[in-house]
């Protein structure tokens, strides 16, 4: 009898590993997530009817998380800077849901501007009379070597994408305590978790929302039903490289490249949904490779150092030689 047990776990655990490494080498997202996704809650069931503010809502990943909430439902406000964008985004939720015009809020907003945080949350809650769900998306990229960057360059990415998300969490939080639930989710990056070139400043701003919503999870523990949440995205197809700083304020990215390497933008959003749905507190959304960096910054750090400088060092190279930054990793660099 041992010997059959014996015999039999000798083949399932080879079994078990292999079936485990195959849904690795295939995923797109962390193991928690994906279960969620397969056996969890549908985001149709469980945002319909919420109230959700999307932040950075005019183009990207905000713009396709409007659209897929509001075929769940979903009531909206839509915040960015550029209020013509978002009434074209707004249109486009009417046609592809059975909302009407008044379940959509457009509601400009620039996060530079703190000192109107506070009235533009009381616009929302007018409107609407609660908040279900913030979701931070709103930042921009950077695409610099440091020693080559303005200082104020630095100052911009912390003012936008770190202070100016905690200005609008800091108003929102209050009427979610009081109301005694809600969702708090913040778009923030791999580079979030670990650092890259070409994007220190971003790098840093994303380590610094890590670090104040990891630390603003624990104060929360009195309210169990508020969810504090991070989505970690690697290279999505968006509008973030068209959008990035560089060496100075008002300099364009000189080369985007192109983007079909990258995770497309619908697939990316539906995780992140998946992840808001079943009260998942952090999401890693990548495909492969770039998961596995995940997983070698969390489990064998001496390993992703190893990585991380062999395909930054190739990076740097080809963002001299004029390609893409993000293609780098896919493209061998320019000879004279």
């Amino acid at each position: 009898m041992d010997c059959c047990i014996v015999s039999a776990l000798w083949y399932f655990i080879p079994l078990y590993l292999l079936i485990h490494f195959l849904c690795f080498v295939f995923a797109d997202a962390d193991f928690t997530l994906l279960w969620a996704s397969l056996s969890g809650h549908r985001p149709e069931n469980k945002l319909k009817g919420l109230v959700v503010w999307v932040t950075g809502a005019s183009s990207g990943i905000g713009e396709e998380l409007a659209y897929q909430l509001a075929k769940c439902g979903s009531r909206l406000v839509l915040s960015a800077r550029r209020e013509e964008e978002l009434k074209r985004v707004k249109r486009r939720c009417l046609e592809c849901s059975d909302l009407q015009d008044e379940d959509i809020l457009v509601l400009p907003l620039d996060l530079l501007e703190r000192p109107l945080h506070e009235e533009k949350t009381k616009a929302a809650i007018q409107h609407f009379g609660r908040i279900d769900v913030l979701i931070n998306n709103g930042g921009r990229s950077q695409r610099s070597l440091f020693m080559e960057t303005s200082v104020d360059v630095y100052q911009a990415l912390m003012e936008l994408n770190f202070l100016g998300t905690v200005s609008i969490t800091q108003q929102v939080l209050p009427h979610m305590t009081q109301q005694g639930s809600g969702s708090i989710v913040t778009v923030s990056s791999v580079v979030g978790l670990a650092g890259a070139p070409l994007g220190t400043g971003y790098a840093a701003s994303k380590h610094a929302l890590q670090g104040f919503f990891n630390s603003l999870r624990t104060e929360l523990t009195d309210f169990p039903n508020i969810l504090i949440s991070t989505v970690c995205p690697g290279p999505v197809q968006s509008q973030i490289v068209h959008n990035a700083f560089t060496e100075e304020l008002n300099r364009p990215v000189a080369t985007v490249g192109n983007q079909e390497h990258k995770m497309p933008t619908s697939r990316c959003v539906r995780l992140m949904l998946v992840g808001i749905a079943n009260g998942v507190k952090e999401m890693w959304i990548a495909q492969q490779p770039f998961l596995l960096f995940y997983y070698a910054w969390q489990y064998t750090p001496t390993f992703a150092w190893f990585i991380t400088n062999i395909l930054g060092r190739k990076r740097v190279q080809n963002f001299k030689a004029g390609l893409d930054a993000d293609s780098a990793y896919f493209t061998k660099p320019k000879t004279s």
